[in-house]
């Protein structure tokens, strides 16, 4: 087949978790509930950040923008599975499987460069404390996710393009909830030599890169926290950084465990089944992580159930979401 003939292929087969009716019920019931916890939890750590003055500084800005890079990634893989599950169908359009794929890797590099660029506040914080709000000023914050999310996007279109140069039989089924880019890739019946070439090198640059700076940015603040002399100086330090470390370790463990487990069973079935971990309930875990660790985040969030009113956030390009009270 010539390379980036596709018109012989119109739609895929998403086989998702399991083609039992009676496991089917139960799938739908535990990703609606899922789903509906990671809106509503990541939206109240939106609008609790929006509307408390207290928080708006760098920090809980940055953690606005994960929250809403989680809504999207989640909102991009589980409304269709649930839609396939309702309608006994497992038809995806070709286009649509690629507008997918492009969407989720979009949001899993925001992810990735964004907990880098949280890493990178929590060591200016701890180590410049003097100098932070003069370092982490709005402009720099506001273009710090800018650059982000420019290079997460050259990142998907880079592998959303790759992916369109092959070629695919008709009635292509795709042994997982939502399109995964390995999966296009080896599926594909055209030569693929160049995409895996592509998708290591793409993973070494966007993938070791955020974790080393996170390393680097956590290697400092280990060191700052150290010369520390009094005890109540240490935790008051690392409590400000504990559950963005925790955030981090539960992302990279996830996400290694995938792909390892994928690695070692070489069962797409169990590589779906191990995905739900950071595609669902990492998303999930995070407004608890950062809400139940957080006196600041708390009482923000029982001054907005309180509010007469509610203000909905911009999230990018808001000069107030970043002003210091």
């Amino acid at each position: 087949m010539d390379p980036g003939n596709n018109t012989q292929i119109s739609e895929f087969l998403l086989m998702g978790l399991s083609e039992k009716p009676e496991v089917q019920v139960l799938i739908f019931g535990l990703f609606l509930s899922m789903y509906l916890i990671v809106v509503f939890g990541n939206l109240l750590i939106i609008l609790a950040v929006s509307s408390d003055s207290h928080l708006h500084t760098p920090m809980y800005f940055f953690l606005s923008n994960l929250s809403l890079i989680d809504i999207c990634s989640t909102s991009t893989t589980i409304p269709k599975m649930l839609w396939n599950i309702q309608t006994q169908s497992k038809v995806i359009s070709y286009e649509g499987c690629i507008t997918q794929m492009y969407f989720y890797i979009l949001f899993g590099g925001l992810d990735d460069i964004l907990l880098s660029v949280m890493a990178y506040d929590r060591f200016m914080a701890i180590c410049h404390p003097l100098h932070y709000m003069v370092i982490m000023n709005p402009q720099l914050c506001r273009l710090l996710v800018l650059v982000s999310w420019i290079m997460s996007a050259m990142y998907s279109l880079l592998h959303s393009l790759m992916v369109l140069r092959l070629s695919f039989c008709p009635d292509m089924e795709i042994t997982h909830f939502f399109c995964e880019l390995t999966q296009m890739v080896q599926l594909s019946s055209s030569d693929n030599f160049l995409n895996n070439m592509v998708m290591c090198l793409a993973a070494v640059l966007l993938g070791v890169g955020p974790f080393a700076g996170i390393l680097y940015s956590y290697s400092k603040i280990v060191s700052c926290i150290h010369k520390i002399s009094s005890a109540q100086g240490k935790y008051k330090a690392f409590s400000t950084c504990a559950s963005h470390l925790l955030v981090v370790s539960l992302f990279y463990c996830t996400v290694l465990g995938v792909y390892l487990s994928s690695a070692v069973t070489h069962s797409s079935h169990s590589s779906a089944v191990a995905s739900v971990l950071y595609t669902v309930v990492m998303p999930m875990l995070n407004p608890f992580i950062y809400s139940l660790r957080n006196k600041d985040m708390k009482r923000a969030l029982k001054r907005f159930y309180l509010m007469p009113g509610i203000k909905w956030p911009i999230i990018l390009g808001v000069d107030e979401v970043l002003l210091i009270a």
